[in-house]
C-alpha cells in the first residue's frame, strides 16, 4: 500500500481527557482520508501505523489505523 501525501500536510494526533484528538490542515485531512480508503480497498494488509517519526507532527501520539472484517 503506497501512502500519497499532498503537498503541505500536518496531521497531529494527541490523547486530551481520553479521547482521541486527530488535527489536520486541509492537506492532511485530506491525505488521512486517501490512506484510509486505500486501506478499505488493500487486500493484503489490514492496518497502518503513523508517528511522529513517520508522517506525524513532533509530539504526536503513535496511531494505529486498523481493518476489520
Amino acid at each position: 500500500m503506497e501512502f500519497h501525501w499532498i503537498d503541505g500536510f500536518k496531521i497531529e494526533v494527541k490523547i486530551e481527557d481520553d479521547a482521541v484528538v486527530i488535527s489536520g490542515n486541509q492537506e492532511g485531512l485530506r491525505s488521512l482520508a486517501n490512506h484510509l480508503n486505500a486501506l478499505a480497498d488493500e487486500k493484503d494488509r489490514d492496518h497502518f501505523h503513523l508517528d511522529e517519526y513517520n508522517s506525524l507532527e513532533e509530539g504526536s501520539k503513535q496511531l494505529i489505523i486498523e481493518k476489520i472484517d
